[in-house]
């Protein structure tokens, strides 16, 4: 019968070993518990840092951006002597469109209401270079139509650029 004393022996040791673990594991499980929670709060913590650094250098791009489509800016660093409006028109417009796509990745980290702001101003922009150019007789040239938007601009009571800008940095002071 050396089985049924194998048997015994395997099934007091087993049992053994159960309420050993388990004895162990209820000992420590507050510990466990402990160890999770601190590690994954401190996972969290970094996630929300890496996230607000994302955050932050959108809004930081938008700012160029918009700095950049500002008539003001735009003319400036496009405009060069004897350019024909049509090539000034082009250029402007391309820049504009150009520097948007560049930043359209950045409406995953503002909010949208913001976002149709940017969107909107840079809409307006284009819409204010080609009616800019549809008041401006055939012969003109690129500085008459930078004249134009320019003194369009100048009658504006509030400045589309400087409000968004504002808007922006209204946004970033929500995150902190």
């Amino acid at each position: 019968m050396d089985i049924e004393k194998f048997l015994t022996d395997a099934g007091v040791l087993i049992i053994g070993g159960v309420a050993t673990v388990s004895a162990g594991y209820y000992l420590i499980k507050g510990d466990i518990r402990n160890y999770l929670r601190l590690r994954f709060a401190t996972q969290k913590k970094e996630e929300n840092q890496q996230l607000l650094s994302l955050r932050l250098q959108a809004h930081e791009r938008l700012i160029v951006f918009i700095e950049r489509i500002n008539p003001a800016n735009l003319f400036i660093r496009l405009h060069h002597q004897g350019i024909s409006l049509p090539e000034l028109q082009a250029m402007v417009l391309n820049e504009i469109r150009s520097e948007f796509q560049h930043n359209v990745s950045q409406q995953l980290y503002i909010s949208a209401a913001t976002w149709n702001v940017v969107k909107q101003l840079k809409d307006d922009t284009l819409a204010m270079v080609n009616n800019g150019v549809k008041s401006l007789p055939a012969d003109a040239m690129g500085v008459d139509l930078s004249k134009k938007v320019l003194q369009h601009m100048a009658e504006l009571g509030n400045n589309p650029y400087d409000l968004t800008l504002d808007l922006l940095k209204k946004d970033i002071h929500q995150l902190f």
